[in-house]
């Protein structure tokens, strides 16, 4: 396992509590097995399995130009980051030259993964899934994980994923505003809480929100900033291609940018979301005024 951050590190251990030998790298010596890549490679037996989990762009293209001269021929990548898919695409040509093979693998589950299990979404050919199979069988829920397709469906599958999470996360937050502007004196935890029991808009992120004004009732702790890490750009430039109209991830999408000019309840909703299912701690983030012209000039950092 490549990258033991927020999501590596507790896949690597849920792999172990499945009874799989793991060995992790990642650039803190204080959680790594290893000192490099070449020596993980040099401790895993062939045909050798790694999983890469570091952010999308550069840091993902680097490890796995780094994996490809260290494995042979017959040893496989698995890239479980957020990567645009167009890339895996590249990936799985370049590593192909060399004999490696390359499996996508959109991933999801967030911080909860390790207690509760990941959500799998696995593009690349039939004979490498069914290698991986007792991976992706330890790492998900029962029937949690899927073979989506060929190289890059795995993760355009995931970023079809996110820009609906976008959506949802963003109708609860409107939700959420409206029920605290209202005159009517209404108590919007409450309402909010009831909402698990029975009603349709039931789900998971109804549930986290609870947990988060459990918490902080109110949410007054969140500045209401949401970054947005890449996915949904990447679904409404989809939908722009495609001639698909997607009214609500695109309005989703351009609410996190209002985020960054002022807090309103509906922002501290997505912000709260975003710390319980990912660990995202931009509650607690000053932001310098050069992150900000960053932010304005539309760098994102994926998460």
């Amino acid at each position: 396992m490549v990258g033991l951050g927020r999501m590596g590190g507790n896949m690597a251990e849920r792999l172990r509590r499945h009874g799989h030998e793991v060995v992790g790298y990642d650039r803190d010596r204080n959680v790594s097995d290893v000192g490099s890549l070449e020596e993980l490679v040099e401790k895993l037996d062939p045909p050798r399995a790694v999983w890469v989990m570091v952010p999308s762009g550069k840091p993902t293209d680097d490890v796995i130009e780094t994996l490809a001269g260290a494995l042979q021929p017959g040893d496989v990548i698995i890239d479980g980051g957020n990567t645009f898919f167009r890339d895996s695409q590249r990936h799985a040509e370049d590593l192909s030259a060399r004999g490696v093979h390359f499996v996508d693998v959109g991933t999801s589950g967030g911080v909860w993964g390790l207690q509760e299990g990941y959500c799998l979404m696995a593009g690349g050919d039939e004979r490498d899934i069914a290698h991986l199979r007792p991976i992706f069988d330890a790492l998900a829920q029962p029937d949690g994980w899927a073979h989506v397709g060929p190289v890059g469906t795995g993760h355009y599958t995931k970023m079809v994923h996110n820009g609906i999470e976008y959506g949802l996360m963003q109708a609860y937050a409107e939700g959420y505003e409206l029920l605290t502007a209202s005159d009517l004196d209404i108590d919007t935890d409450a309402a909010f809480k009831v909402w698990q029991k029975g009603s349709v808009v039931r789900s998971w992120l109804l549930d986290l929100l609870v947990l988060a004004l459990d918490g902080d009732p109110g949410l007054a702790s969140f500045k209401g900033y949401a970054s947005d890490s890449g996915e949904g750009r990447w679904t409404v430039n989809e939908a722009v291609r495609l001639a698909v109209p997607l009214p609500v991830i695109s309005a989703a999408l351009f609410a996190r940018f209002e985020s960054r000019k002022e807090i309103s309840p509906a922002m501290q909703v997505i912000s709260a979301l975003r710390s319980q299912f990912g660990g995202h701690s931009e509650q607690a983030i000053e932001r310098r005024p050069a992150e900000k012209v960053a932010h304005a000039e539309g760098k994102v950092t994926p998460g």
